[in-house]
Order: structure tokens, then C-alpha cells, then sequence
């Protein structure tokens, strides 16, 4: 906090006036700076807005301690949750200070702690611009994006097919007659503009994201469309006739479709849209001007699926393994990913996960054949209706190759009219992901020709769900998944002797057996089927553990408790009559992990985990009762401490901890935040001898050329989208680094040899530097448009971790050039590797 307290300047009041100002502001200023003395921020604060309202010249003198009051004073208010006090004081702030970064990206953090993240996005991109070196606020900016602008929008834009066969089916309609056009879930506005551009009198745009509308408004206003595009910031199911719109429209256009098609809500949309605000439609045979009638694009969908084999969905939706690192998984706790849970939750939770199935790494194999699932009609409205109260449908899908039963992939063909449609086939090259449904729950997976794949069918709570999912062998034996119990109606499937041998080879639990339901995100599951990662933490704890002996654990106090111990007049009798003290372990890993578990094998330990959901909890301690541990030798950390944000403490106000584990790589590929800040406090809580886990990571990257990087990263100019300026508006909101990449799988060149890009040691932090360039040779002449990272994470010396390993849960990320280098073979890069606090960029120099 800056100590030095201005004085006012002569000669800048006038008139009789200035000396009792003068002696106002300075009285003002000597409280101030008492009250933040006693920390009193409040009336701190109210002391230098009187003071920088009375002498406005005085605020370059008082600026970094006005920015520290208001920080101190919007702390407090935020704990006693006094939301609109806090928005004021940062209203008046920036009215004072409207160009201060500092302020700007303040404000920000506070709207986005409290949801608000549209809001929070224009001031992070406000402290950007005034800053574009302010790293706090350019890593606010890239993590706020994402949620606002999805990277779909980029690839989506970039896709010239659909682009071109949108424009054109809108077009025909227009020439037709469509001559009013309603465009729902506009995005950044191309279908409007190609409606307005084809010859439509009226075009109405609704979208309901704040961002996307305002962004929707530039584009518009750039393309010179503002008076034919009419823009509302509003849901269409709240859009009245007259008030938003003067009349029913002859044409609706909207790809409000995700990869399951339903996903986004386009029945419900559709239903609302026909009743009233569309014309009505055409009738068979009726000739007539199409502008007296309504009708939508696309017009219908057809759905389509497969059965697949898919080592990789496998080993991020069902737990394989039995034994992890000598720990038995009980048959009673049942994982399951949320794509399954959502059968049978009572949220509304999107039944499927997504995946490009062209890039899935290890790829996969088709069991069967591709088969028609649904077909909808959009321009009927009794169908679009029918949809969400019609009974599941029952479909059988005969087997054609061996292998094993991992999921149904699902896509659609998008009819827009009779002439133009669009596919999301993983056979086809396309911006669309396919649909994803994990089979779950199944005695046997191994299916064979011959056999029968049976699922069933609906359209519930807006999603397309397949459920059920069983096998009819053909030596008329049915796999019956415990899903497929929750339906009564099974007489369908076959007659009473096959449904009595179904029924009789369920696996039912005994009566006295507590089973616990344990949902993980999938990137938990993948971690759970980690053998390595498991193994190695386990190596690596009993080599700490056993060096700490007894005689060093003796040892395990600092010089404070030591003396405190003396004070109090404890000796040494006592310590050795009693039973040893154990070795104290925490893990505060993110999410459901085993290794506190692991922990309490190997010998006198007393594990503590940082899970906080309850079911996660609960299936621990039935892995402890299963591996026949004593009651309470595992505990859960966050029980015994009262602020969780203060999760680094003593086990015990006079005892350390033998070893901490942190988590240092999110599941995205980027370094967890505050992790440094996180080592720092560890390392005082560590006893002699004690370590941190992981003690250092290096981090690695090479040079590629990826043109998939650069489309899924940014709009790539007016030609992808038809001569329509958008890129320049909607690039705002691109980041310089893609997450959630499978380096094996991504399209690209490799230009250069894998190089270490940096340190990061935990345990010993003068080895870390904040700032290094790296010599890269390039190996092949090319473009290079990115540089893809990942991290070894040496548990010791000896015991390292790849977090670009086929078996690892972590995924990769990379940095994308705003600029691609040509370069040739022989060429040399320097990088320029910058670490601020979690945050790492990495530029080429020039």
C-alpha cells in the first residue's frame, strides 16, 4: 500500500473559496490515510471520493491508493454480499477513473464471480484495449470468451459448404415469393443477410445472447444491412405481433440444431414460430404466391446412427479397471459419466457428449451398418408437436462386424428445401461434431454378426435420447443393461420364454449390499483408467514416506512449535510412551481422485481428501471399507476447515504435512491457476523432508503448420463467408490459445523437433524464470500457424508423468499465431516464453 500522502497544489483553486477547499482536502486526505491505518476501507473510501471530487487535480497523486481502499473496501462488501454497495463504488470509480485498466478489469472479475459474464466481458475487453500488455486482464479476456463467443461460431463461418448451401436455399425461397423473414437464433446475422441480400422486403434477427446481438449489430451496420435488418436481443418465444414485428412472416430460416439436433431447442422454437408467428403453410397440391404462406428452413431432418467400437469414448465413459495401483474397486460403487446419469436425474442434462469422429484419437470401427433413427418434418406442425408425448420408438440394428459395444454415434442430413440439404456424417467434411451415447451397463460388450443391437428412441425434455440399450444374441440370449430395467413395456422385444432368459440373467445386487451411484466427468473416468498415473503416484509417495522415519518425524514441527513445546513444558517421556504420530498426507487434486486412498496403504499415514461432492464421498468410503481400512482412515479435508477458500492449512495446529499433491495441469492443457501461489503456501506446511506432487514440471511445445488451427481459431477473411465483413467483428473475441486438443489426432505438420519451453519447480523456486527465449531449427519448410504444448510432470526425478500420453486424462493445447511465419528447412526461431503468475504465453520473436 503506498505510504505517501499528497498535498493539495497551490494556485489550483481560484476565488475566495480555494484556501477553505484546500484545507477540506487536506483534512479529508489525513483521515483517509488514518482509517486505512485502522482498515477501515469503507469510510477510507468516502474520504477520497470527497477529496478527488473537491480537487479532481490531485487524482495521478492519489490514484494506486484510491485503486487499493476500493479494492480492500469491494472485499469486504463482497463477503457481507452487499452486491449493488459493491457495483456502486466501482460505478463512481471509473466515473472518476474511467481510463484505469486496473479498475476496469476489477469490476470485471467482481461481474463475473456473481454471473454476469456478458458484463464482465466488456470490461475486461475495456482494460484490454486501454492495456493490450495488462496480462490479468488479457487472460480474464481469453477465459470470458470462450463462454461468450464459441469456438463453433469460427468453425461454423469458416465452413464454405454450409455457407454456400444456406445462402442458396434462402435465395430460392426469396425468389419464390418468401418476401418477410423471421431469422431465429441469428448468431452474427449471415442468414439475415443473405435473406436481405436475396431480395427481402422485411428480415427480422432475434438472438438472445447480449454479446452476440451487440456483435450482430456491427456486422449489420458494416455490411450496410441496418435498415433491411431489423435486430430484437430477445428469445423468439417472446417475440409479439405487433409490438417487435408488424405482421406473421412468410419465412423462418434458424440452425438452432447442435449435434443431436434437438439440443438447442428448435421443437419448441418451431411450435411457438407456427402458432404465432409464421403464415400458414401450404397445403398439398394448393397452388399460390409462396409470400401467402409459411414455411421454414430447413425443412425436415433425417437422423442416422451406428454402433462403434471406440477405445477412446470407452476410457472416458466406463471404468475398465478393477484394480487401480492395489486399491479394488468394489462391484457396489457404480461410475457413471453424466451423459448416463441423465436417464434417470431429475435435471435436464444433455444425454450425449459430442466428438469428431474423423479425429477421434485410435479411431474407431462401425458394428453395424448406418441406420435411419427419426425423421421430423419442421413445416408440420402436429409432427413437431407429437414429438416430445409420442412413446419411445423400439429399434433393432443387426450386427455386422465384431468388436466391442462402446456407444451409438448419431447425425443428421439437414434438409433445407428440396434441393439443398447438409450432412454431419462423420464421412463427411463438415464443422458439425456427431452426437456421442455411451453404452453403459452391459454383462458383455463383445457383440458379433448375428447379433441385435436394441435401443429405444424419443425426443424428451428437447433432447434426442436413445436409452436402453441392450444386445439380442443370436443364440437368443439378451444382455439386458440395467437402463433397459427402468421400462416396464419389454414384451415388444420377443416372446415370454426369450424375455423369462433376459430376465433371469440380470445381475441383481444383494439385499444387504449398499450400491452408491458415483457420477464423474468424463476426463475423471479417463483418470480412474490411468494406470500410470496412478502406479507412479504410488511409487513415489512410498519413497517419501519411508524416508521419513519415525526418529525425522520427530523433527516434523518448525522452530515455532518447537519453542511453543518447550513453553508449555512438554518433554520427551510423553512423546515416546505414546503412540507414533503418522505421516500426514493431502491431496487437493480437483475432483473425484483416488490417491488419499492409495495413501493409506502404505503404512502409518493419515490421508486427507479435498472432494466436496457428497456421492463422490460416500463412494470413497466404500473403496476404503472394500480395502478393509479402519474406520476414519480416510477424512475428508474440507470438514475440518472453516473457509474453504483456505484449503492450505496444518493438519494439526502443532503438526506438517509429508506430502501435498496439487493439481498443476487442468484437463484442457493449461496450468491450473494460482498454482504457484498454491507451491508457495504448500512449502511452508511441509515437514522436513516433505514434498510437494508433482516437485517440477517441464513444459514442451513444437512448431506446426495446422490450417484446422487457424479455421477453428479465427474467420479466415469475407471469401469463407460469402463477401459478408463479419471476421474483423467477431475475431474480437478470438484466443490466442485452442485447449482440449488431441495432438495425436490433430491435423498438422510438424515443422520442428519437440523443445522445452520451461520450468516450473514447485519445491525449489529460484530455479524458475518468468521470462526465456528458446532456439527452435526448423525440420521441414512450411507455415507455421501454431505451437501445440504439453508438460512432463516429474514426481521425482525418476518418476515422470506425459500429459501427452495415449493413457492420459489431460488434454493438449496450443498457442495460434494471429500471424503464420513462412519458413524454410534449416531456418532458426526464437521463442519468447513468458510466465505470469498461472498464465504462460509464448510469442516468436522477430
Amino acid at each position: 500500500m503506498p505510504n505517501s500522502r499528497p498535498r493539495p497544489r497551490r494556485g489550483a483553486g481560484s476565488g475566495a473559496g480555494a484556501p477553505g477547499r484546500d484545507e477540506l482536502v487536506s483534512r479529508s486526505l489525513q483521515s483517509a490515510e488514518h482509517c486505512l491505518g485502522s482498515q477501515d476501507f469503507g469510510t477510507a473510501y468516502a474520504h477520497y471520493l470527497l477529496v478527488l471530487s473537491l480537487a479532481p487535480e490531485l487524482k495521478d497523486d492519489v490514484k494506486e491508493t484510491f485503486q487499493y481502499t476500493l479494492f480492500r473496501w469491494a472485499e469486504e462488501l463482497d463477503a457481507l454480499s452487499r452486491t449493488q454497495d459493491l457495483l456502486g463504488c466501482y460505478e463512481q470509480a471509473l466515473e472518476l477513473f474511467p481510463d484505469d485498466e486496473v479498475i476496469c478489469n476489477s469490476m470485471g472479475e467482481h461481474l463475473f464471480r456473481m454471473g454476469f459474464r456478458d458484463e464482465a466481458a466488456g470490461y475486461f475487453h475495456k482494460a484490454v484495449k486501454l492495456n493490450p500488455d495488462f496480462n490479468d486482464a488479457k487472460e480474464n479476456f481469453y477465459r470470458v470468451a470462450n463462454w461468450l463467443v464459441e469456438r463453433w461460431h469460427f468453425i461454423m463461418l469458416n465452413d464454405t459448404k454450409r455457407n454456400t448451401i444456406y445462402n442458396a436455399a434462402i435465395q430460392k425461397a426469396v425468389c419464390s415469393g418468401s418476401k418477410s423473414v423471421l431469422d431465429i437464433g441469428a448468431g452474427t446475422g449471415i442468414l439475415s443477410m443473405f435473406a436481405r441480400k436475396a431480395g427481402a422486403h422485411s428480415v427480422y434477427a432475434c438472438e438472445l445472447s447480449k454479446t452476440m446481438y451487440e456483435l450482430a449489430c456491427d456486422v449489420v451496420a458494416a455490411n450496410k444491412m441496418e435498415e433491411g435488418v431489423k435486430l430484437l436481443h430477445m428469445k423468439s418465444l417472446d417475440i409479439k405481433i405487433p409490438k417487435h414485428i408488424p405482421e406473421r412472416v412468410s419465412l423462418v430460416v434458424t440452425e438452432t440444431v447442435d449435434a443431436g439436433l434437438f439440443g438447442e431447442g428448435i421443437v419448441e422454437s418451431l411450435i411457438h414460430a407456427w402458432e404465432h408467428l409464421l403464415l400458414q403453410p401450404k397445403t398439398k397440391g394448393e397452388n399460390g404466391n409462396c409470400e401467402k404462406y409459411g414455411k421454414v428452413i430447413p425443412a425436415s431432418a433425417v437422423i442416422f446412427g451406428m454402433a462403434v467400437e471406440c477405445a477412446e469414448i470407452r476410457r472416458h465413459h466406463r471404468v475398465g479397471v478393477k484394480d487401480v495401483a492395489g486399491i479394488c474397486l468394489p462391484t457396489n460403487v457404480k461410475f457413471q459419466s453424466p451423459a448416463y446419469s441423465s436417464v434417470d436425474g431429475e435435471e435436464t442434462i444433455e444425454p450425449y457428449t459430442t466428438e469428431k469422429m474423423s479425429r477421434v484419437p485410435g479411431g474407431y470401427l462401425a458394428l453395424t451398418e448406418c441406420f435411419k433413427i427419426m425423421t421430423v418434418d419442421f413445416n408440420n406442425l402436429q409432427e413437431l408437436k407429437s414429438l416430445a408425448t409420442k412413446k419411445p420408438d423400439k429399434v433393432g440394428v443387426p450386427v455386422t462386424k465384431e468388436g466391442i459395444l462402446d456407444a451409438i454415434v448419431v447425425w443428421f442430413v439437414l434438409q433445407l428445401d428440396d434441393e439443398h440439404s447438409l450432412s454431419t456424417s462423420p464421412s463427411e467434411e463438415t464443422c458439425w461434431e456427431q452426437a456421442v451415447y455411451p453404452v453403459h451397463d452391459l454383462a458383455d460388450y463383445w457383440i458379433k454378426p448375428g447379433d441385435q443391437v436394441m435401443m429405444e428412441v424419443s425426443c424428451q425434455d428437447c433432447y434426442l435420447r436413445i436409452q436402453s440399450i441392450s444386445v439380442y444374441h443370436s443364440e437368443h440370449e439378451m444382455e439386458v443393461g440395467k437402463s433397459f430395467t427402468r421400462n416396464k413395456d419389454l414384451l415388444s422385444f420377443g416372446n415370454e420364454a426369450e424375455l423369462c432368459s433376459a430376465l433371469a440373467n440380470l445381475q441383481t445386487s444383494k439385499p444387504h449390499v449398499v450400491e452408491q451411484i458415483c457420477v464423474l466427468e468424463s476426463t475423471e473416468i479417463a483418470l480412474l483408467n490411468n494406470i500410470p498415473y496412478h502406479e507412479g503416484f504410488k511409487m513415489a509417495m512410498e519413497k517419501v514416506l519411508s524416508s521419513l522415519t519415525p526418529e525425522k518425524l520427530g523433527q516434523a514441527m518448525d522452530t515455532q512449535c518447537q519453542n511453543n513445546e518447550m513453553s508449555c513444558g512438554s518433554g520427551p517421556s510423553n512423546s515416546h510412551q505414546s503412540t507414533p504420530e503418522p505421516l500426514y498426507v493431502l491431496d487437493v487434486s480437483e475432483g473425484f481422485s483416488l490417491l488419499p486412498v492409495i495413501a493409506g496403504t502404505l503404512g502409518r499415514v493419515k490421508p486427507y481428501s479435498s472432494v466436496e461432492k457428497d456421492q463422490h464421498r460416500a463412494a470413497l468410503d466404500l473403496i476404503c471399507e472394500a480395502s478393509r481400512f479402519p474406520k476414519d482412515t480416510l477424512e475428508f479435508w474440507l470438514r475440518h476447515v472453516e473457509d474453504e477458500s483456505a484449503v492450505l492449512q496444518r493438519p494439526k495446529s502443532d503438526k506438517l504435512w509429508s506430502i501435498i499433491i496439487l493439481d498443476v495441469i487442468e484437463p484442457s492443457g493449461l496450468i491450473q491457476q494460482e498454482i504457484m501461489e498454491k507451491a508457495a503456501i504448500s512449502r511452508c506446511l511441509l515437514q522436513s523432508g516433505g514434498k510437494i506432487f508433482p516437485q517440477y514440471v517441464l513444459m514442451f511445445g513444437l512448431l506446426v503448420e495446422s490450417q484446422t488451427l487457424l479455421e477453428e481459431s479465427a474467420v479466415q477473411g469475407t471469401e469463407r463467408t460469402l463477401g459478408f465483413n463479419i471476421a474483423p467483428f467477431i475475431n474480437q473475441f478470438q484466443v490466442p490459445i485452442r485447449v482440449f486438443l488431441d495432438l495425436s489426432s490433430l491435423p498438422c505438420i510438424p515443422l520442428s523437433k519437440p523443445v522445452e519451453l520451461l520450468r516450473l519447480d514447485l519445491m525449489t523456486p529460484y530455479l524458475n524464470t518468468s521470462n526465456r527465449e528458446v532456439k527452435v531449427r526448423i525440420c521441414k519448410s512450411g507455415q507455421v500457424t501454431a505451437i501445440p504444448f504439453w508438460y512432463h510432470m516429474y514426481l521425482d526425478d525418476e518418476i515422470r508423468l506425459d500429459t501427452s500420453n495415449e493413457a492420459s486424462h489431460w488434454k493438449q493445447a496450443a498457442v495460434v499465431l494471429d500471424n503464420p511465419i513462412q519458413v524454410e528447412m534449416g531456418d532458426e526461431l526464437v521463442l519468447n516464453i513468458q510466465h505470469h503468475k498461472s498464465n504462460v504465453s509464448i510469442t516468436i520473436k522477430q
